[in-house]
This record gives structure tokens, sequence and C-alpha cells, in this order.
């Protein structure tokens, strides 16, 4: 299994990581300098919103996506596979063999797989997606089949023009997701894992939704990783509910993104430990973190910082009734604090993870 991540300028980042939602290459609420200083070493940009709104003559100016978004840390991207069913399969556009058929703005636009690798390579991202047919929760057998069939024909073609582009023009090689899809099936996922593993990658994918009646599907989770190469890379796209994260790592997965942290802050969500210090928590306590609202009518007297076992800007300089009393005047600057609570939260649990998979 590997212990470390090894970015494209040859440094290295252990692992597990989690990246935090950067879509449009910033994140919401915070500066850059906010997100150094939660801990977080790198962020997840979207390649089918770059470039659409920013496109290669930008990006190749700026010298890839670190340059046009202003962020010197690492950078992984996807491949615009989520919006095949966000936005695609929801009747903005059509899916055909040869690619994606967005309609947006009264436009057709067309992204095949040969397209997300190169732009994701003209980012030079530390990780890219190959561009996958998402199987919808729904999906019935037949559907979740042509999906596994669709997202091996696609990796295919963008293993090929990833060696083609790396080969030409020698550029630092980053890891290449191969995604697994199949849904709820197993077979269906064993087949779609079999065929990736026949065009070989460095890296695999938790594929689709990872949401089974509301409940994690840890037995999907648990088969590819299995299944998968011990040497690869196990990424949990778009896994994000912090005893989810737990329970991957401890089968092995290693890289995870979400925009749970992120979108829970802006809506008064915030994620608290129930240690009393941060030396005490344990991650693989039950009950080992709860959530925490800041407008309810409670705090409003409440002289005491929102978690002792935190070390971020909210909880050293805020008190709850603080917090209250921001939320309900609308003060801009509490959405700020709560997302780099929530970031920081997710940084000390990766820290933690970290500690227990090394020993």
């Amino acid at each position: 299994m590997k212990k470390d991540f090894k970015l494209i300028n040859g440094n290295t980042l252990p692992l597990p990581l989690f990246f935090p939602d950067a879509t449009r290459g910033f994140v919401r609420e915070l500066s850059w300098t906010d997100v150094k200083s939660i801990g977080l070493p790198g962020v997840l940009v979207n390649t089918f919103h770059l470039l659409r709104e920013q496109g290669y003559d930008k990006t190749v100016a700026a010298g890839g996506v670190r340059g046009l978004i202003g962020w010197d840390g690492a950078i992984i991207s996807d491949s615009g596979g989520f919006q095949v069913m966000s936005i695609a399969k929801k009747g903005s556009g059509r899916i055909t063999d040869e690619g994606v058929i967005f309609v947006m703005d009264d436009q057709e636009r067309l992204l095949t797989p040969e397209e997300s690798i190169r732009y994701q390579l003209t980012m030079k991202t530390d990780l890219c997606v190959v561009l996958d047919d998402f199987t919808p929760p729904d999906a019935t057998y037949e559907e979740a089949e042509e999906t596994v069939k669709r997202t091996s024909l696609w990796a295919r073609r963008c293993k090929a023009e990833f060696e083609r582009i790396i080969n030409e023009t020698g550029q630092a090689r980053p890891y290449l997701v191969g995604v697994v899809q199949g849904g709820n099936y197993p077979e269906l996922r064993k087949q779609s894992m079999r065929e990736l593993m026949e065009i070989g990658f460095p890296a695999y994918g938790y594929g689709g939704w990872p949401m089974k009646d509301g409940v994690f599907d840890e037995a999907s989770a648990r088969l590819m990783a299995e299944t998968l190469p011990k040497d690869a890379l196990l990424y949990g796209l778009g896994i994000g509910k912090p005893d989810d994260i737990v329970k991957c790592v401890d089968l092995g997965w290693q890289i995870f993104d979400c925009v749970l942290p992120t979108r829970d802050a802006r809506h008064g969500r915030l994620y608290v430990y129930t240690a009393e210090s941060m030396d005490k928590i344990d991650v693989h306590s039950p009950l080992f973190y709860e959530y925490f609202n800041p407008t309810h009518a409670g705090h409003k007297e409440e002289k005491i910082t929102v978690s002792t076992a935190c070390d971020c800007e909210l909880c050293t300089t805020a008190t709850r009734a603080d917090l209250y009393k921001m939320w309900k005047a609308k003060d801009k600057a509490v959405l700020r604090l709560a997302t780099i609570h929530n970031l920081r939260f997710y940084a000390i649990l990766m820290e933690k993870l970290r500690i227990a998979t090394r020993g």
C-alpha cells in the first residue's frame, strides 16, 4: 500500500489526504492564505467548469492551473464525469460513445475523453481522472452495465491520449485514475475493475454514488479495495462524511474529496470533535464527532468556545455566543470562520488517520 502521494514537482505528501472543493479555482469564502493556514496541502479543481470558463489559452499563458488561480500547493483535477450525471443526464445534454454533449447557454459543447485529458494535462495537476460515465444511484442493471462498458471505452481512449501527450511533450507524469463504475451491482463492479485493470492505471477511483438507501455503501468500497492492485492509489471520489472516510482508510483508501465541509459550513452545520482536547481525539471511537448548529438559541449566552479540540481561528477567537450573534446578523465574516472551522476539522481528521495508518 502506498504511503506517500508524489507531486509532479517531485515532492511527496503523506497519505491519506483530503482535498477540499475548489471547483472554479477557489475555495468559497476563503483566501489562499486561509487554506494554507488550515493544514490541508491541496485542493480539487473541476475540469468541466475551468475548461468552459477559462479555456486553453488562459491556462497555457498562466503556465498551468497554479498560475491561473494563484495557488502553489498540490492540485488534483476531476474529469467532468460528475457533470455527466448532474447536467447531461438531467436533460441538459446527451451521451454517446463519442463523448458528452452538454447544452448550456443555448449552445452545445462536446466533451470527449481525449479533450478531458488534454485539458487536465494543460492544467498540470498532480492527479488526473479519466472521463467516466457516472452510474446514477437509481440505475437498473441494464443502465449500470451500459455505464460500465462506456467507462471502459473512454478509459482506454483517455490512457492512449495521456500517453501520447506525455511521450510527445516530456512533461511530468501525474497520477492517472481509472474510475470503477457499476453502482450497487457487485458483478458489474467486478467487470469494471477487470476491464480497467487490463488497461492498467497507477490509481483507481470509487465511481458513482457512494450511498445506498442513505447509508454509505461500504460493501462496494470493500470489494474494490480487496480486488484492485495493492500497489495502486485508491481514490474515494466524493466520499466525505467523516466516519465514512475512517471506514475507507481502514479498508485501504487514501485520497478523498467532497463538498460536504464547505457546503455544510455555509448552511450552519459545523463539525465538532467530542473529545476534550486535540490530543484525546480518537477517530475510531463511536460518535467521535457531532454537529453544532450556531443558530440554536441555546448558544446565545454561551461564553465558551465552539470546540476545545480545535485550534482554528473560530475556536481561538470567538465564543459560541459571538458566533450566534454573527449568524443572526448575517455577518459575511461568519461564513469564512465556519468554513475555516470545518476544513480544519478535516485536516485534523487526516492527521489522526495518518498517525493510525503508520502505527
